[in-house]
């Protein structure tokens, strides 16, 4: 059974800095993609990052410059690192990976973590 755990998410102020974790268990194939997506209150989900298997990045552009994207695969784990965290910047972050089998590909969702910036 997939199972992805975020961590990290909390209260900052703006200028700050968090660090967003996920932790995927129960893989049994190859992660071929793995993505941050977030939510705000009243809004749709939006992708803010995502690395490939191959390390490639590619980030929305509201996010450039300030957030990192990265991925651990010996621990089926991907990072966000949040710089200059805005206010705009709140939302429930959710990560998301593609996982390759045999007869296809398929999607799990982390369970969301709340970032909040305020002062």
């Amino acid at each position: 059974q997939v199972q992805l755990v975020e961590s990290g998410g909390g209260l900052v102020q703006p200028g700050g800095s968090l660090r967003l974790s996920c932790a995927a268990s129960g893989i049994s194939s190859s992660i071929f993609h793995m993505d941050w997506y977030r939510q705000a209150p009243g809004k749709q989900r939006e992708l803010v990052a995502t690395i490939t298997s191959g390390a490639r990045t590619n980030y929305a552009d509201s996010v450039k410059g300030r957030f990192t994207i990265s991925r651990d695969n010996a621990k089926n784990t991907v990072y966000l690192q949040m710089n200059s965290l805005k206010p705009e910047d709140t939302a429930v972050y959710y990560c998301n990976i593609g996982v390759r089998y045999v007869l296809g590909s398929t999607e799990y969702w982390g369970q969301g973590t709340q970032v909040t910036v305020s002062s």
